[in-house]
């Protein structure tokens, strides 16, 4: 070996043999263990929380070990490439807001007929005339058609009233005609008047009342 290139090994051996320079050498390699291991459980954590699966965690820091402190910067794009992209937290926000949209969706009422968007307060369809609608009798608030009872007032729309009247219930006849016997029969005037003008039972007649004007003229001959 020439002289020179062994000189050059020389004053290489030299070099790394400075306490200083093996002191500096040993904080790198302890630096580059420390940044394995924090890689190794940054994907476990990450993973974590992009999925529901307990054993993936494990499998992904377990990548990056195998790796070892020299090749785990290419487990850690390999990891990168092959996560999960959304976290857990992520999917049920856009699935909560693609369920609200959905909700505020339905919400939005149309025409049954013509399928037109209609205000929750319209009686009537203004397109198609259809009725939407109608007003509570009782408190007149705004229900709907399939409604058999009023949210408001509790009205029952499938229940009649009873027709308020003289002949509406049997306890509103009069009480003398309810006592009657069932061989009785009630005299009218009329028939009262008739039997007044023949008479009484005992044989005489009635004397007639003179007229005005008779009684007039005997005073007047007086």
């Amino acid at each position: 070996m020439p002289v020179e290139i062994q000189g050059v090994f020389d004053a290489i051996g030299q070099f790394f043999a400075n306490p200083l320079i093996q002191l500096a050498i040993q904080a790198a390699g302890v630096y580059v263990v420390i940044l394995w291991l924090a890689a190794a459980f940054w994907a476990f954590r990450d993973l974590q929380l992009r999925t529901d699966n307990p054993v993936l965690p494990y499998l992904a820091s377990t990548l990056i070990i195998v790796f070892t402190p020299v090749f785990f910067p290419l487990a850690v794009i390999v990891y990168r490439v092959i996560r999960p992209q959304e976290r857990i937290g992520e999917v049920s926000e856009r699935q909560l807001a693609e369920e609200a949209l959905l909700a505020e969706v339905d919400n939005i009422r149309t025409c049954p007929t013509c399928s037109r968007r209609v205000h929750e307060e319209w009686l009537i369809c203004p397109t198609c005339r259809t009725r939407l609608n109608r007003v509570c009798p009782h408190c007149g608030k705004l229900v709907g058609l399939d409604w058999s009872l009023c949210a408001w007032c509790g009205k029952d729309f499938e229940r009649r009233e009873p027709i308020a009247g003289p002949m509406a219930t049997p306890a509103m006849a009069s009480p003398a005609l309810t006592e009657l016997p069932s061989d009785s029969r009630p005299v009218t005037v009329r028939s009262r008047g008739r039997a007044g003008a023949r008479g009484s039972g005992d044989g005489r007649q009635a004397t007639p009342r003179p007229s005005p004007l008779a009684q007039t003229d005997a005073l007047t001959e007086r």
